[in-house]
């Protein structure tokens, strides 16, 4: 049995007058443009300064000037908001300098605890020794996106995770306090700061540790319980309770996020904390493949992590390296190779997907659960009924759900033109002795050159083992995206659903209705058809918004000040150092 659930609205007649994503899209625009006001209040440094020290109660770095210049001369729009790295670094600011260099390098001290070692001494980063050669790349990668700005760090560590998953859960009480005294811990104070780092650094860095395991390896079980909900209150229902039913909707795990079965609320949806039902609803939770994990505040800078994890996020070697590029020909290309982005309305009316079963390891048909595979399941081979919310044909400003068999969609005059091509590639992986059954399952077909997926008006964008490296060069096209993800990156907070993307939750519940929204209607999938002007906006938002705050100078930048900010945590002297004012011109 898959677990493949929806739900939907009560309401009398189950009848709606207008549709809610016409809402959901107007509160969206309202949410993005009341956080783009706050994003650069500041207009000079001494301005910077001040807002830094409103909003984060302390003086900023040393060397903060420096990263002033390099943001503005990159013609960054986001100078004030680093909210989401303030959250990140609170817990950190409990420990003490040299604690935080132990911990490091006690991190780094084995090579089973499978994070890379980047050292940092007189302006130049080396890497590790026992790195492991497939991963190197990804460690090259975070050294070149610091290459123009090196000189200005001081000498330090960095213990980068090479696993997708997320490496640090600890428990709520535990987690409380440390934010409670990373709040307190360096606030400004009337003491002058110095604008320059201690001078035995590299000494300080350099520790004899025997070789440590520093973390408990959980792999291939269901890690939802004892790691993914730790950080959760006590009486929250992720705590609380199991969910033993797997064939009804959770809908109380629904419905502080959404309306209906459309995601309201992007940023709450990725807490487990009031979804007990997530325990069999991702791979990651079910039985990820490379699982080692703390429960107590280990200095890990990773990529991608779950909701509740105090991994350290810092921008993706992925994406700065270009390991997967948004690369079309030109157009009007004449060529049989030829792979344009062609206009949204020349576009096929289809929701497309490719990828493989890398979210987590099949353990006795865990794979049921997980989202990719439940994913290709709604799309080819689901039996029973779907509610889908359709325009009532009598009156198409009144909204209604029907329930229809996945033949009766195909049928459907108002969907007969709208298309899912959802497909796992090549071979099924990550599966042990579950490999036979979903050979069966699912039909799997060639893989594609990537520029392919231009062709298509809807994109879909999944989470594999950890975080999805297609989702910005997807945001790049002229395609709108939908996502489903569990895992957040560092730019989380500067994209907003349904203003440039379509969120979709990960139960897949309302896919069929916003796909409708979008793409039902007309004939041949025409421009005119549905929703298609809107699908377009929004897709040419997303794309023209990450074309100014999600560019390879963005990375260097949130990278940048990320690392003043941690080789200001690893300072002995780091209450009586900092950016004044008065070291402007100095």
């Amino acid at each position: 049995m898959f677990l493949v659930r929806v739900a939907v609205d009560v309401t009398p007649n189950n009848e709606f007058d207008g549709h809610p994503i016409d809402k959901l899209v107007a509160e969206a625009t309202e949410l993005h443009n009341v956080w783009s006001r706050q994003i650069a209040t500041s207009k000079t440094l001494p301005q910077a300064v001040l807002e830094y020290r409103r909003r984060y109660k302390r003086q900023p770095p040393p060397h903060f000037d420096k990263w002033y210049e390099y943001a503005t001369s990159r013609n960054s729009l986001i100078i004030d908001d680093y909210d989401s790295m303030y959250e990140d670094l609170l817990p950190f600011w409990a420990l003490e300098p040299q604690d935080l260099r132990a911990r490091t390098r006690e991190i780094l001290s084995d090579p089973w605890n499978e994070v890379a070692e980047v050292t940092i001494r007189s302006g130049s980063a080396e890497i590790g020794e026992s790195l492991v050669p497939t991963h190197r790349w990804m460690v090259a990668g975070a050294i070149e996106m610091m290459k123009d700005f090196i000189g200005w760090l001081p000498d330090m560590d960095l213990a980068l995770n090479i696993n997708d998953e997320s490496r640090v859960a600890i428990p709520h009480e535990v987690l409380q306090e440390l934010r409670k005294l990373g709040a307190a811990a360096g606030r400004s104070n009337s003491i002058a700061k110095d604008n320059y780092w201690s001078t035995n650094r590299a000494q300080s860095w350099e520790l004899e540790e025997e070789p440590r395991r520093m973390f408990e390896d959980a792999s291939f079980t269901n890690t939802f319980y004892n790691y993914g909900t730790t950080s959760c209150p006590p009486d929250s229902p992720a705590r609380r309770k199991h969910i033993w039913d797997h064939r009804t909707l959770c809908t109380s795990c629904l419905s502080p996020h959404s309306r209906g079965p459309f995601l309201r609320n992007w940023t709450l949806s990725a807490s487990p904390c009031h979804q007990p039902d997530l325990a069999n609803l991702h791979g990651f939770y079910l039985s990820p493949g490379a699982f080692k994990t703390a429960h107590q505040p280990m200095p890990v800078f990773s990529q991608s992590k779950a909701h509740g994890y105090a991994d350290i996020l810092y921008p993706s070697p992925w994406n700065y390296m270009d390991k997967v590029k948004y690369d079309p020909s030109p157009a009007g290309d004449v060529n049989a190779n030829a792979r344009p982005d062609p206009p949204f309305s020349e576009k096929k009316n289809t929701l497309f997907w490719r990828g493989a079963t890398s979210e987590g390891v099949s353990v006795v048909g865990t794979w049921k659960g997980m989202a990719r595979q439940r994913l290709v399941h709604l799309a080819n081979n689901h039996t029973s009924n779907i509610p889908i919310l359709l325009p009532n044909p009598s009156d198409s400003s009144i909204q209604k759900y029907e329930f229809l068999a996945p033949k009766e969609i195909k049928s459907h005059p108002y969907l007969q033109n709208t298309t899912m091509d959802i497909a796992i590639v090549d071979m099924i992986v990550r599966c042990r002795d579950n490999c036979p059954p979903q050979e069966a399952e699912f039909g799997l077909v060639p893989p594609i050159e990537f520029q392919e997926h231009w062709r298509y008006r809807y994109l879909m964008d999944m989470d594999g083992a950890g975080f999805s490296g297609r989702f910005l060069p997807f945001l790049q096209s002229h395609s709108l995206v939908f996502k489903s993800a569990l895992f957040r990156e560092w730019y989380d907070t500067r994209i907003t659903a349904w203003r440039h993307f379509v969120p979709i939750d990960l139960r897949l519940h309302g896919l069929w209705s916003t796909l409708a929204y979008f793409a039902g209607g007309g004939k041949d999938g025409d421009a005119s058809a549905g929703r298609v002007k809107e699908a377009e906006a929004i897709a040419e938002q997303g794309r023209e918004w990450v074309g100014k705050v999600l560019r390879k100078e963005d990375m260097e930048i949130y990278f940048f000040r990320l690392l003043l900010e941690w080789a200001r945590l690893t300072d002995d002297r780091r209450d009586e150092i900092g950016f004044e004012i008065s070291d402007i011109n100095k």
